[in-house]
């Protein structure tokens, strides 16, 4: 059994009707769409699409805005509820074409051990995506947001570009707009942190199921990311990644973490 859930706050309905087919498209059994905006008629709008797409299998729900990880949450919960085996984690703004989801799950199937899969990202002109990365450090981030230039270096071994992205990479950190999710692992390891409002909940996610299982990038399939990237743009989205991400440090270490040392390590081996 496959769910999935989308957490939507403003995203263009449009959007999120593509997403949508492409993940009923993919053979999902139950799909949560998890509304936490201000816009009571893109609510309406929601339900009427979710009623055109998916009829029984899309479901609607209305929660107060508790932040991206929580949403997912009210969704992952329904669905170790209802016995699922995969639950699909995925943002409005991707798409697809074909079944992005069988490759991973059939993989997923003869591999056990595996908790995460994660598919090859690119961007709508299809440059590559590099969505499987290193465990951050402070100082790192800070570079790579203000001072890009002098980091390139050091964020493009960050991002893994130097690995041989052809192969599945266990990687300790993959990002949150596609994750194919075991809920046995889950079960497990627990669901997203809800301390996290916005940002780090991925990167908490993945290290923790990466303790006991393995969390791959697989090639087996691709995906398109728009990637908005609006902490970019928005002095207030800047504002919530700074602090989201400072709870992050707040939790696993700020200079000291030997977690991330070790799982970083382990990608040079």
């Amino acid at each position: 059994m496959l769910t999935a859930s989308i957490v939507i706050y403003d995203s263009p309905l449009a959007q999120v009707e593509e997403a949508l087919r492409c993940i009923v498209r993919s053979g999902a059994d139950r799909v949560w769409i998890v509304f936490n905006g201000p816009d009571g008629s893109l609510f309406a709008s929601l339900r009427s699409l979710a009623s055109v797409i998916g009829q029984e299998r899309i479901e609607v729900l209305c929660c107060a805005n508790r932040g991206f990880g929580a949403g997912h949450n009210i969704a992952m919960r329904r669905a170790l509820e209802a016995g699922a085996d995969y639950h699909l984690v995925a943002n409005a703004d991707i798409r697809w074409e074909g079944d992005a989801v069988t490759p991973l799950r059939e993989y997923m199937d003869t591999h056990p051990d595996t908790a995460l899969t994660s598919p090859e990202t690119v961007y709508p002109d299809g440059s590559p995506q590099y969505t499987a990365r290193m465990l951050p450090n402070p100082l790192q981030l800070f570079t790579r947001r203000f001072l890009p230039r002098l980091c390139r270096r050091a964020d493009d071994r960050y991002q893994l570009k130097d690995l041989d992205l052809s192969r599945p990479v266990d990687a300790p950190y993959l990002l949150g707009c596609f994750m194919l999710l075991r809920c046995e692992a889950l079960r497990q390891e627990g669901l997203f942190d809800e301390r996290f409002f916005m940002y780090p909940e991925d990167i908490d996610l993945t290290r923790r199921l990466h303790r006991r299982w393995r969390t791959l990038r697989l090639p087996l399939s691709r995906i398109i990311h728009d990637h908005a990237r609006a902490s970019r743009t928005s002095l207030r989205m800047l504002r919530i990644h700074l602090v989201n991400m400072a709870r992050y440090f707040n939790k696993w270490g700020w200079l000291r973490d030997p977690e991330r040392k070790e799982f970083n390590s382990r990608l040079r081996r």
